[in-house]
C-alpha cells in the first residue's frame, strides 16, 4: 500500500548499485544525500533544477508507480 516502505535501486554511473528502504514521504534525493550515495550532490534542495537525479522505471512497474509528479 501507499504507506509501506519500499526499496530504491540507485546505480552510479561507475556502475556502483546502492539499495536503500526508503520510509513513507522521502524523496529519493533526500534518501540518496542520507546514506551518502556518490553523485547526488542535491546542490538544488530538491528544486529539481541542478539535473543530477534520474529516475528510470521500468516499464514492468510504470503502471505501480504512475506518472512523473
Amino acid at each position: 500500500d501507499a504507506l509501506s516502505m519500499g526499496t530504491v535501486i540507485y546505480i552510479t554511473s561507475e556502475g556502483e548499485r546502492f539499495e536503500l528502504e526508503a520510509a513513507p514521504g522521502i524523496t529519493v534525493m533526500q534518501l540518496a544525500t542520507a546514506h551518502g550515495v556518490p553523485g547526488i550532490e542535491a546542490e538544488c534542495g530538491g528544486s529539481l533544477s541542478c539535473a543530477t537525479c534520474h529516475v528510470y522505471v521500468d516499464d514492468d512497474w510504470y503502471g505501480r508507480t504512475g506518472p512523473p509528479g
